[in-house]
């Protein structure tokens, strides 16, 4: 039994609904679609399939999935907690069951109808039933209700901090928006995006402007691991997992972490780093493009950081500079992103992650061996390394 999951389990499907504003159908219905599509592009059939990982949140029961699709017997049920900190670390389920045996095949999925169900900007509301409703109590009567104005404040501080301004995060925005023009499936496709355009674009709780912030979305995404071993017969060049992990930190709260001696700071990613960089024997040099989770525009500059792509505290001027584009040292989300692609909870950035190791990105690098993906900012998290197999 392997000690390690570096080169143990790789990404052999992908598949995805359409993205849109109102889908017209159940959660169920979009999940089962991108599962299908999913073990379709791997070249497998539904009964091969024997495991099913999911976020907490997800309204669309395994069994239900499975029986609408029409998989088999199922070894290995998972679900994972803390909204987009989740994406990640769906593939860290299935790629210890993979390679621990528990299971063969296993499809990790989301799907939601995040604009015409609920809407996760909408922020806390009365069908919070969790434990997080009590830390939030104590934020609430200060009017910090929603997931921007919770980064808003990180975000105020870490400009304090470091002296970055808001044209960093105006280049962030620009540079996704640029990478979605080009992608069909982007909720921006053929919509560029200028500066003027974005600093015209109104407030929503400074310093974020409407186009800092992500969208939402209806559909659904879907992933089908398996191990290395199996990988080397699969239907598309395969994604090897160099190396993926969880992350927790001292003093984490959900969304929030205010109480930290640092809160313009990422330690959950920058632990989350430390881990997949030991574990895949890699490092930011060793990486060629990113998925870096894009909720809000300051959580890319801040991860840019935490992984170490530059010095603490040089976040602004490293996206300033072009790094992000194509072309540049890190293309970053060469999809459109959560910003400019769509909001499927992150899941959709690894599919962009697995196109771009297969080289089938609308905006392909010249040189793409290895991506570094993460989940939500903020949460529990996880991150990723990609690689060819």
């Amino acid at each position: 039994m392997p000690t390690t999951l570096k080169d143990e389990a790789a990404i052999i499907g992908i598949g995805q609904t359409k993205y849109s504003k109102n889908s017209g159908v159940s959660e169920l219905a979009l999940a089962c679609e991108a599962v299908r599509n999913a073990i379709d592009d791997a070249g497998l059939e539904p009964e091969e399939v024997d495991g099913l990982v999911t976020f907490l949140m997800d309204s669309s029961d395994e069994v239900e999935v499975a029986r609408a699709v029409g998989l088999g017997d199922l070894s290995l049920l998972s679900r994972v907690a803390y909204g987009g900190g989740a994406a990640v670390p769906l593939i860290h389920q299935a790629a210890m069951a993979v390679a621990t045996g528990v299971a063969q095949n296993v499809v990790v999925y989301r799907a939601l109808n995040g604009r015409s169900g609920q809407r996760m900007g909408q922020g806390v509301s009365g069908n919070v039933i969790t434990s997080d409703l009590i830390h939030w109590s104590w934020y609430m009567p200060y009017g910090l209700l929603t997931p921007a104005s919770w980064i808003a404040l990180q975000a105020t501080r870490y400009m304090h901090d470091t002296g970055t301004g808001p044209e960093a995060f105006a280049h962030v925005a620009v540079s996704t928006r640029k990478h979605a023009v080009n992608n069909p499936e982007a909720a921006f496709f053929g919509k560029p995006m200028s500066f003027e355009d974005y600093y015209a674009s109104k407030w929503i709780c400074e310093p974020l402007r409407l186009f800092d912030c992500c969208q939402e979305t209806d559909g659904g995404c879907a992933i089908v691991v398996t191990s290395a071993e199996r990988a080397k017969d699969a239907k598309h060049p395969a994604a090897l997992v160099r190396g993926v992990s969880q992350a927790s930190f001292d003093g984490q709260e959900q969304m929030t972490s205010f109480y930290r001696d640092d809160m313009g700071w990422l330690p959950e990613m920058e632990l989350a780093g430390k881990i997949v960089y030991e574990q895949s024997g890699l490092g930011p040099d060793d990486v060629d493009a990113a998925i870096l989770y894009d909720a809000f525009t300051p959580e890319v500059v801040m991860q840019t950081e935490a992984f170490g792509f530059c010095k603490k505290g040089e976040g602004g001027d490293f996206v300033k500079d072009g790094n992000l584009e194509v072309g540049g040292r890190l293309p970053n989300n060469t999809h459109g992103g959560l910003l400019s692609e769509s909001y499927i909870h992150g899941v959709n950035g690894i599919a962009e992650g697995v196109r771009l190791i297969r080289g089938t990105s609308v905006n392909q690098p010249e040189k793409c061996d290895h991506v570094l993906v993460s989940s939500g900012v903020g949460v529990p998290t996880g991150a990723m390394i990609l690689g060819k197999a």
